[in-house]
């Protein structure tokens, strides 16, 4: 009866009343609720030490575009806003052929850059590519601070045409490792970064773990965003009603369309009318991804491709951007335990920012997000390494992955 008459209450206010009791119930819950600083998961160490002194963002507190704080909201509008203000870039492509006779493309941006400058390797997410609105936002960071950058697009992706019967997949690393050695064969003497964006975040980390004494070998700093790490609750979590079920059924028509472009999968090794009725990822994955790939069923593929549990095997520096909000990842499956056990793999976890979305300021710009922000000063401090502190960071580290895995043997 209280509530009731609390609402009648309200109603009866004059109309200024009523908006100034709301505008101040919000700005209450925005200063509380919302705006926090982020969570730091790492070890006490060499890395987190270096990672307080040349991130200051780090240090100071997430505060989510006033208007947008809800993480659905902040992953829509995040695209829409910065497909708005980044205008498309020139890239220079090159087309890779790969081993097996597929195609990949790798689009660079160097303009402005010293022809020695450090590189970074940036992987889009499941259906992106380099024109993609994330991938252009990372790029201008990397750009601002004189860092050039290539962006692999996956198979079939990127306006190249299939040349063998193949996607890719979350929990495969071949393609990604062969054009790291290429990258890397092309610039032999510069620091080479690398960064992966929700499932790039997956093919990545994957590569980090199972790869290891190679990318710790080519790839100097790794840094993944808004990464799915264990894909069983991802994929439960983006299938919940109704708004988390919208954006992914988008992703699964989005998948459907790449793969109807190509008669070659009418193989009879998939049943392509099974795969083009899916409605969500995991259908899609069942019916195509995982068949495709030799996997017993979905759960086999995503117990591979999952990556919390993997945080031991990685040797490269590598920090990772999630949001507790993420609506393709709950919370309870970031592994900040594990990576505050770590000496090599840092997770920050900022209390909102949806995925891939991290919106920031009363009207987000082009030039200054919070996640590339993020980006460019661990980057630019990781590969401008002349004073060589970050190199006695990782020699440092080294030592205590090998003392960890002493221990564990």
């Amino acid at each position: 009866m209280m509530i009731y008459d609390l609402f009648l209450y309200f109603m009866d206010l004059p109309r200024w009343h009523f908006f100034a009791f709301f505008s101040v119930g919000y700005l209450c819950y925005y200063f509380w609720e919302v705006v926090k600083r982020p969570i730091l998961a790492v070890s006490e160490g060499p890395f987190k030490q270096f990672l307080l002194k040349n991130v200051p963002t780090l240090e100071m507190k997430f505060w989510p575009t006033f208007w947008c704080v809800e993480s659905r909201a902040q992953t829509v509008f995040a695209s829409i806003l910065r497909s708005q203000i980044i205008p498309r870039i020139d890239y220079r492509r090159e087309v890779l052929t790969l081993k097996d006779g597929g195609e990949v493309a790798l689009d660079w941006m160097e303009d402005g850059c010293e022809q020695d400058a450090p590189l970074i390797l940036i992987l889009p997410g499941l259906t992106g590519e380099s024109q993609a609105e994330y991938i252009k936002c990372l790029v201008m960071a990397a750009n601002l601070i004189g860092v050039r950058t290539v962006v692999f697009n996956n198979r079939g992706l990127g306006g190249v045409s299939l040349k063998t019967p193949r996607l890719y997949c979350a929990a495969n690393c071949e393609d990604l490792s062969e054009v790291v050695n290429h990258v890397k064969k092309l610039n032999p003497t510069v620091n080479l970064g690398a960064t992966g964006i929700s499932m790039g975040g997956l093919i990545l980390g994957n590569y980090l773990a199972l790869h290891s004494d190679e990318a710790c070998r080519l790839i100097t700093a790794a840094k993944i965003i808004s990464v799915p790490w264990d894909v069983h609750k991802g994929t439960a979590s983006i299938e919940k009603p109704y708004l988390n079920s919208m954006l992914g059924r988008h992703l699964a028509n989005s998948l459907c369309a790449t793969v109807s472009k190509y008669d070659m999968f009418q193989d009879g090794k998939v049943d392509m009318t099974k795969v083009l009725q899916s409605k969500t990822i995991k259908e899609f994955d069942a019916n195509f991804t995982s068949k495709q790939f030799g996997f017993k069923d979905v759960d086999s593929y995503y117990q591979a491709a999952t990556l919390h549990n993997k945080l031991h095997r990685i040797k490269v520096p590598l920090l990772c951007l999630s949001a507790a909000d993420d609506p393709f990842q709950p919370l309870d499956a970031i592994p900040i335990k594990a990576a505050e056990k770590s000496s090599h793999v840092a997770i920050v976890v900022t209390a909102r920012g949806g995925h891939i979305g991290f919106l920031e300021g009363w009207w987000p710009s082009s030039k200054d997000q919070y996640m590339g922000r993020l980006f460019s000063q661990f980057f630019a401090a990781a590969l401008f390494d002349t004073t060589k502190e970050f190199e006695k960071t990782a020699q440092s580290m080294m030592i205590g992955v090998e003392c960890g895995a002493s221990k564990s043997d």
